[in-house]
């Protein structure tokens, strides 16, 4: 007959406070980990309009002939100005659309968000090359310049 020794482990109540203290630490660091990441993505945005301001600048001079600007994204990409990923519209958590006006002497580049989980704030920039944000609605030239 086999004795029973003292049983060693952990009981459910200690298991049940080590859960519980997890769970406090999750609900406190997700929504940081989450404002991190909205920050990152509209960094990332506005590093984006930087380089859509810039390629087509570079697109004046050398495509356009100085006298046209790219039509959209692919025109961009296609004269290698802009990345894959950047040409292709979206990328990480926002959409970019470029437009050209009716002259082709002037242009304006969006930056949207795809959802608020991904950015809360559009942008706007056209050949002034001023980076303009809203965080209620679609960017425009009369919307706050970035500082």
């Amino acid at each position: 007959m086999q004795q029973k020794k003292g049983q060693k482990g952990f009981s459910l109540i200690e298991l049940l406070i080590v859960v519980a203290i997890i769970g406090i630490i999750a609900a406190i660091a997700i929504p940081n980990l989450l404002a991190s990441r909205r920050a990152s993505n509209e960094a990332s945005a506005i590093a984006s309009m930087r380089t859509i301001g810039t390629a087509q600048a570079t697109y004046l001079s050398t495509a356009g002939n100085n006298t046209t600007y790219a039509a959209n994204l692919a025109a961009l990409q296609g004269q290698s100005l802009v990345d894959s990923v950047l040409g292709a519209g979206t990328k990480t958590g926002y959409t970019f659309a470029v437009a050209i006006g009716a002259t082709n002497t002037q242009f304006t580049a969006t930056a949207d968000p795809v959802s608020a989980s991904t950015g809360t704030r559009h942008f706007f920039n056209d050949e002034s090359g001023v980076i303009r944000y809203d965080a209620a609605a679609a960017a425009t030239v009369a919307s706050t310049p970035i500082q």
